[in-house]
């Protein structure tokens, strides 16, 4: 018998959760062969037969283990399985020769109404749901595998807005269910986040419309040239490079008794999973063009959604950019994820009224946020960095040489 064992992830991970076994409890497997997905408070990762054998799993899916713990046995010496024999090929001659059935004829089926196709309903249900209009989603089934009958489209019609599906009305119903490695991870550091810093929050609004103008431009020949598309996080991750190189201490942190500043810029982008956030790192963001940058941010988020992120992709980062406009956000103030001193929020592009010379007209805005530790970053530094962000935004002709063109031009 061979122990396999829960392997080290990572310096200050003591312990890990079972997500789920990839290979069943007695099934043969091969070396190397995936047999587990285990999810530290950072990633998920992998864990691979090291022989071929039978597997014995000995915790369950959601059980909590230590670094060093047995996950599984496998056993070495049983038997491979036979291959299962394959079916006899029929030679094309002998089809030839089989003698055609003549079909004989079938009255025509009524075909399935629209509601039957979409959803599991009797006839007569479904008759009512097409008659009067009734959004299924309403709609609590009570019939075997969640068919809908008669009564339920009666009950919704009866209790309009009341019934929601699957729930019956004045449902008191609870469920428990337990915090997830990654979710009591986020837990433990949003508070450590609020309580370790001294954080404000600053505000500004920037107008989107030249940014709208240039992907509305451009975006079919980007994607074409690229292979990408043109989104808006390109932009501001190259508006904050140039601040935060401008503006020192918002790409810096505090460690004990000494600031550590860095000359390069690592952005840290905020990516929502079904499974909670995550915030994987675009390194040397000062040293990559548009694309790069847009093929990065494809390439972590398809990466975070598949649970596929590595522990380097995750570690890092000198500031962080989060986008809650992607939900309808239109002002939040986020929190700074340490060790990091700021954050920027990025937020819901509305056409409001704003006045611009003298005249009222509407304009596609954004409300930027910045959050930052004031123990290392003063007010004059939070609040020019964030003007910095929002002139580049507004001008994106400054992101290439990070300069006005004009007063560059005339030497100013």
């Amino acid at each position: 018998m061979i122990d396999i064992k829960v392997p080290t992830v990572g310096e200050s991970i003591n312990e890990v959760t079972l997500l789920q076994w990839v290979k069943k409890d007695g099934e043969y497997v091969e070396r190397d062969e995936v047999i587990a997905e285990l999810e530290s408070e950072k990633a998920t990762f992998e864990v691979n037969a090291e022989e071929a054998g039978v597997l014995r799993s000995k915790v369950k899916e959601g059980d909590t283990l230590h670094i060093g713990d047995v996950l599984a046995t496998i056993d070495e010496t049983a038997p491979k399985p036979a291959a299962a024999t394959p079916p006899p090929v029929v030679k094309k001659e002998e089809k030839k020769k089989k003698p055609e059935k003549v079909p004989e004829p079938v009255a025509e089926k009524p075909q399935p109404s629209t509601v039957e196709q979409a959803v599991k309903a009797t006839p007569v249900a479904s008759a009512i749901i097409m008659d009067q209009h009734v959004d299924t989603s309403s709609i609590a089934p009570s019939g075997i595998g969640g068919k809908i009958m008669k009564e339920d489209v009666l009950a919704a019609l009866a209790n309009p807005g009341k019934v929601t599906a699957g729930k019956p009305l004045f449902s008191r119903e609870e469920r428990q269910e337990k915090m997830s490695q990654l979710r009591r991870t986020i837990s433990r550091r949003l508070v450590e986040s609020k309580n370790s810093t001294a954080m404000l929050t600053t505000f500004n609004e920037a107008d989107m419309s030249r940014i709208l103008e240039i992907r509305s431009k451009y975006k079919e020949k980007f994607k074409e040239a690229h292979g990408v598309g043109l989104g808006f996080m390109s932009f501001f991750a190259k508006a904050c490079c140039i601040a935060l190189q401008e503006w020192h201490s918002v790409n810096a942190y505090i460690d004990g008794d000494q600031m550590i500043f860095h000359d390069y810029v690592d952005i840290s982008i905020a990516v929502s999973t079904p499974r909670g956030l995550t915030v994987p790192v675009i390194r040397n963001v000062e040293s990559l063009s548009m694309a790069d940058i847009e093929k990065k941010v494809v390439e972590l988020a398809a990466k975070a959604r598949d649970n596929k992120l590595t522990l380097e992709e995750l570690q890092g980062g000198t500031f962080t950019i989060t986008n809650g406009g992607v939900f309808g956000s239109l002002m939040s103030t986020p929190i700074i994820n340490l060790p990091q001193s700021a954050i920027l929020g990025m937020h819901k592009i509305q056409e409001r009224p704003v006045v611009i010379n003298g005249q009222i007209v509407a304009r596609p805005m954004m409300y930027l946020a910045l959050s930052y530790d004031h123990r290392i970053i003063d007010g004059r530094e939070s609040v020019s960095f964030l003007v910095r962000v929002k002139e580049l935004l507004e001008n994106p002709e400054q992101l290439l040489i990070g300069k006005d063109p004009v007063k560059t031009l005339l030497e100013l």
